[in-house]
């Protein structure tokens, strides 16, 4: 399912995530990491959701498992490229991010303010406002910048 490099990806994810270092990832786990990522108002609901995901206590194993399921159905990245190229008509690889912004907020499956929020804090545009979408997509099928 996965190579070895990547399951030491998943290991150090892990590791980070289980805050109190007990071998598994709860709710408090959960809130801290997202304290640690800047988000202090997690609701319960929500933790309770992500947690109620899992078939039972999440350890390393349980975890892997889940995201094998959760990545099975990523695109691959020419997919995710064609779907920005359609807003690039010239190929020069960025899109205004005013432009997407409105496109993701106000099509299809919107996307909600603090979705674009979190996007663009990851993915920040270059200083003439516009997305680098080409390396946008890099990231969301290889999980890291290119070199």
């Amino acid at each position: 399912m996965f190579e070895q490099t990547q399951i030491q990806e998943f290991k150090e994810a892990f590791t980070i995530m289980d805050q109190n270092r007990d071998g598994f990832i709860d709710k408090a786990d959960l809130r801290d990491t997202f304290a640690a990522l800047g988000r202090l108002n997690v609701k319960n609901e929500e933790l309770e959701d992500m947690v109620k995901e899992a078939p039972g206590p999440i350890n390393f194993t349980v975890f892997l498992t889940m995201f094998g399921e959760k990545l099975k159905g990523t695109d691959p990245e020419e997919t995710i490229l064609n779907a920005f190229k359609i807003f690039d008509p010239e190929g020069k690889g960025r899109i205004k991010a005013d432009y997407i912004k409105e496109m993701l907020m106000t099509q299809a499956d919107r996307f909600s303010q603090e979705e674009i929020n979190q996007m663009f804090a990851a993915f920040p545009p270059d200083v003439s406002g516009n997305l680098d979408y080409k390396n946008l997509c890099y990231v969301i099928t290889h999980g890291e910048e290119k070199d």
